[in-house]
């Protein structure tokens, strides 16, 4: 585990052990996951964003449409669970 402080201006330094084992380097897009008590980063997909309207026709699930909104809860909730796991 590394430890890192939030600046006045909001900035926070991954440590370089970190960005080397991620492959990151400077200028690197990040997004962040609100999953409760804490963030997630990740890094930003190089592809461009679609809809769900977009994508469903690929999908071959035979229930009830589901959300945008409860999509991103179940991922949430996902992410939520591994982090968990792991304490």
């Amino acid at each position: 585990m590394e430890v890192t402080r939030l600046s006045s201006q909001g900035q926070v330094v991954i440590p370089p052990s970190l960005r080397a084992a991620h492959h990151w380097e400077a200028g690197q897009e990040l997004v962040a996951i609100d999953v409760g008590d804490g963030i997630l980063l990740k890094p930003k997909k190089s592809f461009p964003e679609t809809t769900l309207t977009q994508v469903a026709g690929c999908l071959k699930y035979q229930g009830t449409p589901k959300s945008l909104e409860e999509l991103e809860d179940a991922i949430r909730q996902g992410v939520m669970e591994q982090w968990h796991d792991r304490g």
